[in-house]
């Protein structure tokens, strides 16, 4: 029952993916964090202070988002075990973010390949914590292939691998993890002293996945046609080659597979922040890039499902 609530939570996000209007668990953990996030900001006002109350958000956000989604589940299985298992089935299926990423990467490649500078750094904005503002196209297209790639990590391997050691409950928890890191995980002034727990803890949360994801997208890189063997060379080469322990590795595999430069310097909230690149710019990175790295991204997530499968039937049997 659990592996066939695993496999048909993929089929759902892969072939559904996120409907705007249906109900997402991540927008309530959201608004949760909002409101953490107010209480603690009233109270705590030094650097020290918000640190400590940065913490306290993150123990209550975490918290309350495992204990919540555990009930939950224990209610619905209670109630009759089907109705359990559909629940858990929907819990899965709104961590996974395949389809969702795949899509409005997709918008903007339209948007690019239709000439519509503008409308492609809107979408890109949608997607992207940088500004998009005075992107130029081969930005853009660096930008979403980052994206997609990084987010391989966040929206697949990492939700399946806590799927693996603790139910849907704790793959909950790590979507709250991954929410308050997206939410006030900066370094800029408003966020570097409340947001730092969560930044620090969703490095530590991501650590086995983005090093699984070197291995995964190589074989995905294999699989679709590109160069597997310097996706491995470059994933590890260049894995320090960003201010996150964990967000160049997948970033530089995908970079050896497609043989283009990712990374380099950017503006965020009007600051401009100097990065490393990564990969060598064997060529020019073209839209075309961007359905590439969308099918390295799904191949990805099919062999990561079929991993943690494998490693739970093997526990299982012993």
């Amino acid at each position: 029952m659990t592996l066939l609530a695993w496999c048909v939570a993929f089929l759902l996000d892969r072939f559904l993916g996120d409907p705007p209007h249906w109900p997402h668990p991540v927008r309530w953990i959201g608004a949760l964090i909002n409101l953490v996030q107010s209480a603690v900001r009233r109270v705590c006002r030094s650097d020290t202070a918000l640190r400590i109350g940065g913490g306290v958000m993150w123990l209550l956000v975490v918290g309350i988002t495992w204990s919540v989604a555990w009930g939950v589940l224990a209610l619905a299985q209670a109630i009759h075990p089907w109705f359990g298992w559909c629940v858990e089935v929907w819990m899965i299926y709104t961590l996974l973010a395949t389809r969702c990423l795949a899509d409005m990467a997709r918008e903007v490649e339209q948007a690019l390949r239709s000439g519509s500078l503008a409308e492609s750094r809107e979408k890109l904005s949608w997607i992207v914590g940088r500004d998009t503002a005075q992107l130029q196209p081969p930005q853009i297209t660096r930008a979403v292939v980052e994206t997609v790639a990084e987010n391989t990590v966040d929206g697949v391997i990492a939700p399946l691998f806590f799927l693996l050691l603790g139910g849907a409950p704790l793959a909950m928890a790590y979507k709250a993890v991954n929410t308050l890191d997206s939410m006030v995980g900066y370094k800029h002034e408003k966020y570097r002293a409340i947001g730092m727990v969560s930044a620090r803890l969703d490095d530590v949360a991501n650590f086995i996945p983005a090093r699984l994801s070197w291995l995964l997208l190589s074989m995905a890189a294999w699989l679709a046609g590109n160069d597997a063997g310097n996706a491995l060379r470059i994933g590890f080469r260049d894995r320090r080659n960003h201010s996150s322990p964990n967000c160049a590795w997948p970033e530089g595999t995908v970079a050896g597979a497609l043989g283009v430069r990712l990374g380099g310097p950017n503006d965020y909230f009007g600051q401009r922040v100097e990065k490393p690149w990564i990969g060598d710019e064997l060529r020019a990175i073209t839209p075309d890039d961007i359905p590439r790295t969308i099918r390295m991204m799904w191949l990805a997530a099919m062999l990561a499902l079929a991993l943690f499968a494998l490693i739970h039937l093997a526990l299982a049997g012993a």
